[in-house]
C-alpha cells in the first residue's frame, strides 16, 4: 500500500481564519493528507497568540467538520516555540509523520524547509491584507467586525472560551 501524498502547513492560527480555511481547503485538491501543525504551541494568553494549542486546534477542526472536510485526511501537531533555522526543520520533520512538502508564504520558513530538503509550494494568497492574524486580533481588541474574517465555528469558540475578553486583559498587561 502506498503511502499518501502528505503536505505541512505550518502555522500560529491565532486564530484560524477564513485564509487559513481557503489554504487548507487548496491544499486538499492537491494532497491526500495535511498535516496542521500548530507553532508556539507553548504560548498563550497574550496580544500575540491569546488562544492555547489545544484551542487553536479545537478551532481549526470544528471548522473544517463544519465545511464538510473529512478530517481523517487532517492531522494535526504543536510544536513549541524556536527559532527558524534549518536544525529545527528537520527537528520538525521528525515531529510529524512523514511529509513530501510544506505549504507557505513565509519566505524564510520556505528557505529552511527548502534546505532541510521539502519541496515548497505557495499557495494562493486569498485577500491576505483581510486575512492575518494580526489585522483580526486587532479588531477584536477595537469591537471591530472581526466575526466576518473567521469561519462561525472559530466565532463560536472564541465567545465560548471568552477569547475577545481575554486578548483585552493581555493587551491591558503588555
Amino acid at each position: 500500500m502506498a503511502r499518501p501524498l502528505r503536505a505541512l502547513i505550518f502555522g500560529r492560527f491565532q486564530p484560524f481564519h477564513l485564509g487559513h480555511l481557503k489554504v487548507t481547503k487548496w491544499a486538499l485538491e492537491k494532497f491526500d493528507e495535511l498535516v496542521l501543525l500548530v507553532g508556539m504551541a507553548n504560548e498563550s494568553h497574550t496580544v500575540l497568540n491569546p488562544f492555547t494549542a489545544g484551542e487553536r486546534i479545537w478551532m481549526m477542526r470544528e471548522a473544517l467538520k463544519d465545511e464538510g472536510v473529512d478530517l481523517s485526511r487532517i492531522i494535526t501537531a504543536t510544536v513549541p516555540t524556536m527559532s527558524v533555522y534549518v536544525g529545527h526543520a528537520f527537528y520538525i520533520i521528525n515531529l510529524v509523520p512523514k511529509v513530501d512538502s510544506i505549504i507557505t508564504r513565509n519566505p524564510v520558513i520556505a528557505q529552511v524547509f527548502h534546505d532541510a530538503g521539502l519541496e515548497v509550494i505557495a499557495p494562493p494568497e486569498f485577500d491576505r491584507n483581510l486575512y492575518r492574524g494580526s489585522y483580526i486580533r486587532k479588531l477584536m481588541l477595537e469591537d471591530g467586525n472581526w466575526r466576518e474574517l473567521v469561519p462561525k465555528k472559530v466565532a463560536a469558540i472564541i465567545d465560548e472560551i471568552g477569547g475577545v475578553e481575554r486578548l483585552k486583559k493581555a493587551a491591558s498587561r503588555d
